[in-house]
């Protein structure tokens, strides 16, 4: 087994905040219910679940392609959160992705096969799924230079 910590303080009662960090120190944020806490922008935790299904779904796209011998230059991802604010408590109630590739040598089709085992297998899509609804909404490849020229 593998073990990867996060840590949060909350200060106060709902209007207040807090602060969360990493276990590697990489990230360091101030987080509220709100956007800004004393004038300074702050992070939530659905936007930090959509930040993680984001970075994890693009280093398990990079690494499938990688394994095939077909390496991106460049993997961009927006991972979006839904949030039902319709009921007593505010649920997350699906996340859709959208990620655009600078790949050599591929076609759109076999991009959108990549995209979309990296959906279903990246560890949070693992997590996620069945209670939410995941969906990569767009596929988008940037044709890149072949390497050497």
């Amino acid at each position: 087994m593998a073990y990867q910590r996060g840590n949060a303080v909350w200060r106060g009662d709902i209007t207040g905040s807090g602060e969360i960090w990493s276990q590697s120190g990489a990230v360091r944020a101030v987080y509220a219910t709100g956007a800004l806490v004393d004038g300074q922008k702050s992070t939530n935790p659905e936007e930090l679940l959509a930040t993680a299904h984001a970075s994890c779904f693009t280093i398990f796209l990079a690494q499938l392609l990688s394994l095939d011998g077909k390496p991106a230059q460049r993997i961009q991802t927006e991972s979006k959160a839904t949030i039902d604010t319709s009921g007593d408590v505010p649920k997350v109630v699906g996340i859709s992705l959208s990620t655009e590739a600078e790949v050599a040598g591929l076609t759109p089709e076999e991009f959108q096969q990549y995209a979309e085992s990296a959906k279903e297998n990246c560890l949070i899509s693992q997590l996620l799924k069945g209670s939410l609804d995941l969906q990569l909404v767009a596929a988008r490849l940037k044709h890149a230079p072949e390497p050497g020229n």
